[in-house]
């Protein structure tokens, strides 16, 4: 049986905490679904397509990767994939009451997945795409924290 994993989030943009996160779960899994949120009911600096095609760019080296856009609840669409695997980040210890709170809720409502919680590599633990869009939006230098494209993509909407 063919394990699917699925990686929900804004990815508003995607940094390189994430994408480590995405390739260490490409070793553990033999599908990871990175499900880019389209209603969020945050204000986001790109649209869904957009995010989904950053998303794509930072991650076209990781075969076992699939980057697409949902609506609705994740749990929907992480039973409609079929994923039986939910990933979510860890960044520090004040992420963890949220993440713990969030995965109750979808074992609730997807009794079927489990969640699994990763970290970042410990030099990207810091990394937000919030702290990313604000240092950018000031005019400071990302390209340390995001993906070529991703920094392209900032420095022209935010300039």
């Amino acid at each position: 049986m063919k394990l699917t994993a699925i990686y929900p989030g804004t990815f508003d943009p995607i940094t390189n905490g994430h994408t480590d996160i995405i390739e260490r779960a490409s070793r553990m899994f033999d599908r990871v679904i990175v499900a880019v949120a389209g209603s969020t009911g945050k204000s986001t600096t790109f649209t869904t397509d957009e995010r989904v095609a950053l998303a794509g760019e930072a991650l076209a080296g990781v075969s076992n990767v699939e980057v697409a856009g949902f609506t609705g609840l994740m749990t929907t669409y992480a039973r409609e994939r079929k994923a039986k695997v939910i990933i979510r980040g860890l960044r520090a210890v004040s992420d963890f009451e949220y993440e713990f709170q969030m995965a109750s809720m979808n074992r609730q409502l997807y009794s079927a997945a489990e969640t699994v919680f990763l970290t970042p590599a410990e030099h990207l633990s810091y990394i937000s795409s919030s702290l990313v869009t604000e240092i950018a939006t000031l005019g400071g230098d990302v390209t340390k924290f995001v993906h070529g494209a991703v920094n392209a993509a900032l420095r022209e909407r935010l300039s």
